[in-house]
This record gives structure tokens, sequence and C-alpha cells, in this order.
């Protein structure tokens, strides 16, 4: 049997080893977290692709004799490669937490229409 919680924000239902309830208004407040979180990832990949550039010749120029740090392009290439690598791990949880806020907001969506149709049907019954 189903039925509208105290305050008739969520779902409950009955299920043969007990109960539990959806908090539709807790889905929500996942959902607005994980836009910020959405945003802040934004912010995040912006600076690392544009506020992270090391220039070339910013260590030193290796090519002139007698440079005092020739350990500069190394430095350089690995410097890239770290950038590029942190990009990726951005974008990749970005993806990760973008898929989940949409399949929360379907969760929501779903658990919104049963809730809706038990009170169409708790209406109509009596």
């Amino acid at each position: 049997m189903a039925g509208l919680g105290e305050r008739g924000e969520g779902l409950d239902l009955a299920m043969a080893s007990g109960q539990y309830r959806v908090d539709l208004n807790a889905l929500d407040g996942v959902v607005t977290k994980l836009n910020a979180v959405i945003a802040d990832l934004g912010e995040a990949h912006t600076s690392s692709c544009y506020s992270t550039n090391l220039a070339a010749g910013a260590l030193g120029v290796v090519s002139v004799p007698g440079a005092k740090f020739t350990e500069a392009a190394a430095l350089h290439i690995a410097h890239d490669e770290m950038k590029k690598h942190l990009e990726e791990i951005v974008d990749h949880i970005h993806g990760l937490v973008d898929e989940f806020g949409t399949k929360t907001r379907k969760t929501h969506g779903a658990y919104q229409d049963q809730d809706a149709a038990v009170k169409a049907s708790m209406a109509g019954g009596e």
C-alpha cells in the first residue's frame, strides 16, 4: 500500500520487508548541489586550460651556451603533460557529475509522477 508522507513532500512505499520514504526535497537538494559542482568544475576547467600556461622560455633558454637551468626544456614538457592530464581529469569529473545529475533529475521526476498518481488514486477512492 502506498500513501503520502506526513508533509506530502515525498512518497512512502510499503514493502514486504518494511517501508521506505523518498524525500523529494532531498533529491531536489542533490540536484541543486550538483549544479553548483558543475559550475565550479567549469571554473576549474577554464583555469586549467587558460590560467596555467608556462611559456616555453619562462624557465630559461636551453639553447644558450652556459645556460644555468639546463632542465628547463624537460620541465616545460612535464608541465605541458601535467596540464593536459589535469584538463582530462576535470573533464572526466564534469562528465560523471553531469551524468549523475541527469539521472538524479530523472529519478526525482519519476518519484514526483508516482506521488501525483498516488494522490490522484487516493482522491478518486474516497
